[in-house]
C-alpha cells in the first residue's frame, strides 16, 4: 500500500485501522482519504494495492467535507425543532454551506431562530455522533424517504438512469438520515469552528415554476481563528458594501416603479459614470478603436442568425410583436450589431485588424433571486469591443488586448491581477485547427504579459478559448474583471469573409472583448475596493472650501475661483452652521480635500488643509502650494496605449 506517496506494509482491512498504526498525534486531524484519487470516509474497505493519501482538516477537501458535514447537522438540528419539515439540498459553498427547508403550514424561518438552531447543532457536535455511510437500492431508499418529497425526486431522477443504481446514504443519528455521496467527517465533533448566518428564499432546483423553499446559510473553518479572521473579513466587507455606500452617497438606488435589478444614478453617480466612461472613450480612440452605436431593439431574425435564441433564451426578455407579426427583442448582447457593422461593406486585409468599441446597454433577465445591487443587474452597460482580424493577426490583437486592458485597470488605482485561460470544454462546436490555433495565440500572449495565469482545462466556451482577467480587491476578495473572448463561431454564422492579398475570400477571427465587464458592475467593484473613497478624477466635487465664519467667506470664494481656474471641481460651503459639523458632513461625503480659512489666512494667503484619510489638518498651506498638489493628485491619468 502507497500511504501519501510512500510505501507502506500495511494489513489494514479499512481506513480506520490504518490510521490506528499510525502515530495518533500525526493523524488527529485527518478527516478523510484519497483512495486511489477519490475521496473517501476513513471507514473505507483498503486494498493492499491501493494509492492512499491522508485529508486533513484544514486542507482545501478537508474544509468542503467538513462543511458539507455541518450541511448535515443544520438540517438535523432543524427536523429536530420543527418537527415535519423537509429538508431539500445541502452542498457546501466558497467559505461554508446551505440547506434549503420546507417548513410545515407554511411557517416561515426568522432570524431569531437562527441562534436557536446554531445552539441545537452545537448539541449534536457535543454528543460526538458519528456519520455512517451505507447503500441501499432504490426502493429501500424511497421508503426510507416516503415523508421527504424532495429526496423521492432526487432518487427518481436517479431511478430514469439507472433504477439498478444503489445510492448511499449517511446517518449520524438513529432519528436522522440523509441522502449522500459523502465522504463525511468521522463524528459530528469535528465541527468545532460554525456559524449561521441568515436566510433567504430560493426555489427548488432554482425553478420559479416549483415551491419556494427557505435557505439556511452558515460558514465554517478548522478553528477558532479562521473563523474570527472570517467575521472580521465579513465586518469590513458589510461596511463595503457598496449597496449601502451608494445610497450614503446620494449616488444610486432602484425604484420600485421601474422594477428589480434596473438602477437609477443620481448626479454625483451619474457623474462619476460619465468621467469613467469619458476616460474609457478617449483611450479607446487613442488606441485605434472606432465607435459605433446599435439599437436596444432587433428582429428576432438577427438572434435566430447569432444563435443567441437558440443558446441564450431563458436570459433574454420576451420578445414585442410589431410590424404585421415581426417579432423584436430587447438587445441581451452588442455583438450581433457590431458584426453587422463589418459585414455592411466589402473588407479587405487592408481594412483588418478593425476594433468597434460601443457603450452599449444590453438588458438580460436575472432571476430575482440572484440580483445583488449593482453587481447582478437586469439592465447593463458594457464597454464592449468587437475586433475582427486576420488569423496572422489574433496572437499580436490578443497581446495588444492584454496590455491594454492592464493599464486601463491600473489607471483606476487597480493593481492585483492574475488571468485564466480556459480551455475547450467536452461539449463544443468547431474545427480542432481552429481551436488549437486560438489556444495557442492566446496561452503564447499570457507567456509574453507580464500576467501570472492559470489554464482552466475545459472550462472554455463551448465556441472558443477565452482569457478573463481577475482582480484581488483591498480585502482579499477576487473579482472577475475582463474577458477577452475568442470566437470561431459568429463569423461563420453570419458569413464573414475579407479578401487577403492573393484576393482570395477567407473568415476573419473575432474578439468579444468587455473591459470593465459592465459599467455598473465596475462601479460597484470600485466602491467596495474603496470604501467609497474613490479617486478624486472621478469625482464632481473634488474639494470643499469651509469658512470658519462670515468674515471669511470672500477669501473662500477666491480660494474656490483660483481653484476653478486650475481646473479643480470645487464648492464653498457657506458658514451658517457650526463649523465642526460641516467638517464631519464633508469627511462622510469622502472629499479628497477639505479646505478650512479664517480670518488669518486672508491676511496671508493660506488655507487649512484637511486631506482624505489624514487624522489632522495642517494649517497655514500656501494657497499656490496647495493648487500645485491638488493639481497633481486629482489629475486624470495618463495611459499610453499602442495603435
Amino acid at each position: 500500500m502507497n500511504l501519501d506517496g510512500k510505501s507502506f506494509d500495511s494489513s489494514a482491512a479499512k481506513g480506520t485501522e490504518l490510521l490506528a498504526q499510525l502515530p495518533r498525534g500525526s493523524v488527529k486531524d485527518v478527516v478523510a482519504l484519497r483512495v486511489n484519487g477519490e475521496l473517501v470516509d476513513i471507514s473505507h474497505t483498503l486494498d493492499s494495492q491501493d494509492d492512499v493519501a491522508l485529508v486533513r482538516i484544514d486542507t482545501p477537501d478537508g474544509l468542503d467535507i467538513l462543511r458539507h458535514s455541518c450541511a448535515h447537522v443544520l438540517a438535523q438540528a432543524v427536523v429536530r425543532l420543527f418537527p415535519g419539515a423537509h429538508y431539500a439540498i445541502g452542498p457546501t459553498t466558497q467559505d461554508g454551506f446551505f440547506y434549503d427547508f420546507a417548513l410545515p403550514d407554511d411557517r416561515r424561518f426568522e432570524v431569531s431562530d437562527l441562534s436557536e438552531i446554531e445552539a441545537e447543532m452545537r448539541r449534536i457536535v457535543a454528543e460526538d455522533q458519528p456519520f455512517v455511510r451505507s447503500e441501499l437500492g432504490i426502493d429501500e431508499a424511497e421508503q426510507l424517504f416516503q415523508a421527504q418529497p424532495f429526496k423521492r425526486e432526487i432518487l427518481s431522477g436517479i431511478r430514469e438512469i439507472d433504477a439498478s443504481q444503489p445510492v448511499s446514504i449517511y446517518r449520524n443519528s438513529e432519528s436522522f438520515v440523509d441522502l449522500c455521496r459523502g465522504p463525511h467527517v468521522p463524528s459530528t465533533r469535528y465541527l468545532k469552528s460554525f456559524r449561521l448566518r441568515r436566510v433567504s428564499g430560493a426555489y427548488w432546483r432554482g425553478d420559479e415554476g416549483r415551491p419556494q423553499l427557505q435557505r439556511i446559510y452558515g460558514f465554517a473553518f478548522a478553528n477558532a481563528k479562521d473563523t474570527d479572521a472570517y467575521l472580521s473579513f465579513l465586518e469590513e466587507s458589510e461596511k463595503r458594501d457598496h449597496r449601502r455606500i451608494g445610497q450614503e452617497m446620494d449616488w444610486f438606488h432602484f425604484p420600485s416603479e421601474i422594477g428589480p435589478g434596473l438602477a437609477v444614478f443620481h448626479p454625483k453617480g451619474a457623474y462619476i459614470r460619465y468621467r469613467m466612461e469619458e476616460f474609457s472613450r478617449a483611450r479607446h480612440l487613442d488606441a485605434g478603436y472606432e465607435l459605433a452605436w446599435t439599437p436596444h431593439l432587433a428582429k428576432s431574425t438577427l438572434y435566430e442568425t447569432s444563435g443567441h435564441l437558440e443558446w441564450y433564451s431563458d436570459g433574454m426578455y420576451p420578445p414585442m410583436e410589431l410590424d404585421e407579426g415581426d417579432l423584436y427583442y430587447p438587445k441581451p448582447m452588442n455583438c450581433p450589431g457590431h458584426i453587422l457593422v463589418y459585414s455592411a461593406q466589402p473588407r479587405s486585409y487592408r481594412d483588418l485588424p478593425l476594433r468597434l468599441f460601443e457603450f452599449g446597454t444590453v438588458y438580460r433577465y436575472e432571476r430575482s433571486g440572484t440580483l445583488h445591487g449593482l453587481l447582478r443587474v437586469r439592465g447593463l452597460t458594457q464597454d464592449d469591443s468587437h475586433i475582427f482580424c486576420t488569423p496572422d493577426q489574433l496572437e499580436d490583437e490578443l497581446s495588444r488586448l492584454l496590455k491594454f486592458v492592464i493599464d486601463m485597470l491600473r489607471a483606476f488605482g487597480l493593481e492585483d491581477f492574475d488571468a485564466e485561460l480556459s480551455t475547450r470544454p467536452e461539449k463544443s462546436v468547431g474545427d480542432d485547427a481552429e481551436w488549437d490555433f486560438a489556444t495557442n495565440a492566446a496561452r503564447s500572449a499570457l507567456d509574453a504579459s507580464d500576467i501570472e495565469y492559470s489554464v482552466a482545462e475545459g472550462e472554455g466556451a463551448f465556441y472558443a478559448p477565452k482569457i478573463d482577467i481577475h482582480l484581488t480587491d483591498a480585502i482579499g476578495r477576487r473579482w472577475q474583471l475582463s474577458t477577452l473572448q475568442i470566437d470561431l463561431q459568429e463569423p461563420q454564422r453570419f458569413g464573414l469573409e475579407f479578401q487577403d492579398s492573393t484576393n482570395q475570400k477567407l473568415r476573419p477571427y473575432m474578439i468579444h472583448r468587455a473591459l470593465f465587464g459592465s459599467v455598473e458592475r465596475f462601479f460597484a467593484i470600485l466602491t467596495e475596493h474603496y470604501a467609497g473613497a474613490l479617486p478624486g478624477w472621478l469625482l464632481r466635487e473634488q474639494i470643499r472650501v469651509l469658512p470658519v465664519a462670515q468674515e471669511a467667506e470672500e477669501w473662500a470664494n477666491i480660494v474656490a475661483k483660483r481653484c476653478q481656474d486650475s481646473n479643480l471641481r470645487v464648492s464653498v460651503g457657506a458658514a451658517g452652521e457650526p463649523l465642526g459639523g460641516r467638517i464631519r458632513k464633508a469627511k462622510m461625503d469622502k472629499l479628497p480635500y477639505v479646505l478650512v480659512v479664517g480670518s488669518s489666512d486672508v491676511a496671508a494667503g493660506t488655507v487649512g488643509v484637511n486631506r482624505r484619510g489624514a487624522a489632522k489638518e495642517e494649517r497655514d498651506i500656501q494657497l499656490d502650494a496647495f493648487i500645485a498638489e491638488a493639481c497633481l493628485t486629482l489629475a486624470e491619468p495618463v495611459l499610453e496605449v499602442r495603435r
